[in-house]
Formats: C-alpha cells, structure tokens, sequence
C-alpha cells in the first residue's frame, strides 16, 4: 500500500520523524512531496494523487469547502511562528525590535527566503522587507528558493559569510548547519495554524487516518513541540 501526502515545509520533520515507524507497522509506503503550500495546493487542484493534505487552516477549509477535503477531517499539528535564522559560527544580529531587524537586514550580504508568491513565511517576508522598506534597496541580495527548507540548506552550503534568512521556524530548525536565533519581532510576527485533512479523492483513506491520528495525537506532542510547534 501506499500514502500520498502534499505538504507544506513546515511539516516536513513531523512527517520524516514518523515515517519509518508506520511504514513497517502498516506494511506501507509513504510517498511525501514538500513545498509551498500554494504550489502544493496548486498540486491537489490539479489532479495529482494524495491522500493526506498538510498546509494552513485557511486552505484546508477552502479544500473542504470545495469538496477535496472529507468534512470533519481537519486536525492542527500546531502553530508554527515566522523566525530568522543565520549560519552556524556567524556573528548574531539582534532582532528584538524594529531597527535593529531593519539592521541586520540591510547588513546581510544575502537574504535567504521562501516563494513570496506562494509560500506562507516568502510572502510575509517580502512583507515585511517592504515595511522596512528594504524591498527594492536590497533587492538584489535576495536569495529565494521554493519553500523555505530548500533557502535554509542553500544557506547552510553557501560559502558566504554575513547572510541572514527567514521562514517557518520548523524549517530552521530541521536545517543543519543554520541555526535559529529569534523570531519576528512582535509587529512582524506571523504565526500561522497548519492543519491535515484527508482527500475525498484518496485511495488509502484508513491509511491517511490513522497516520492522520498520529501526527497530530498526543504520543506526538513532545515531538511536534521539539521541532517547533507550538501547541494549544
């Protein structure tokens, strides 16, 4: 048997964290893609196979309404904040307010970020790049990549000294070689809800239910927390 899950970053370490356990529990296999949440809708929309869908409140209740999304499904893994992050044995900005955020932004040599077009964290950070008003000034230090695990590993690998990037704090954290050193300070924060639901469309509907439960059940908790979920 086999599991088809469309998921945004975020979710990408819960989801990699309990894959082999179930896989040899249910004699399965877990098919999982991980990208931006609107491209990964984008995926759903058009047709491509999946059985579990992982992406924001929002867009889960739009698949329900829309009837890709079997009603009553919907579950949260928890609230994921926008956070900032730099390379392992470079110097730490401080971020705690307005400009000092203004400030190591326009010091960076390069910003690392996800898709402003369809990515939760790119689009709120282009945002908030615009509200410093650093969007066309810096510009061409833009570095951006399809969801924001892929910036944080282009990061991570550069040779570069002085960068500085942005996403969803459960990317960062699943990154090796960045680290995370705060989040948004408060006008700028983002904490956004991502929640699974089970395709109407799916082959494998127990299947995505029971891993379903497992994702978002309380054995889960102190995972979903370690890699940076934060829950009710």
């Amino acid at each position: 048997m086999k599991l088809s899950i469309l998921s945004g970053g975020a979710a990408a370490g819960i989801v990699k964290n309990l894959q082999a356990q179930f896989e040899e529990k249910n004699a399965c296999q877990i098919q999982a893609t991980f990208s931006a949440v609107g491209a990964m809708r984008d995926l759903l929309l058009s047709g491509e196979p999946c059985d579990l869908v992982i992406l924001t409140r929002a867009m889960i209740e739009e698949l329900i309404d829309s009837g890709h999304v079997v009603q009553n499904s919907l579950a949260s893994l928890g609230i994921v904040r926008t956070g900032v992050a730099i390379k392992d044995g470079d110097p730490i900005p401080d971020i705690a307010n307005r400009d000092q955020l203004f400030s190591a932004l326009n010091n960076a040599r390069g910003i690392y970020f996800p898709d402003p077009q369809k990515a939760t964290a790119g689009i709120h950070v282009l945002n908030v790049l615009k509200r410093l008003g650093l969007d066309q000034a810096k510009e061409k230090d833009f570095r951006i990549f399809p969801n924001g695990a892929t910036a944080m590993a282009s990061m991570a690998a550069s040779n570069e000294t002085g960068l500085i990037g942005s996403t969803q704090v459960t990317e960062i954290i699943i990154t090796l070689g960045v680290h995370l050193i705060g989040m948004l300070p408060k006008e700028f924060e983002l904490a956004t809800d991502y929640c699974l639901g089970v395709c109407t469309a799916s082959k494998s509907p127990q299947l995505a239910v029971n891993f379903a439960n497992i994702l978002t059940g309380a054995a889960a908790a102190s995972l979903r927390q370690k890699l940076g979920f934060e829950l009710a």
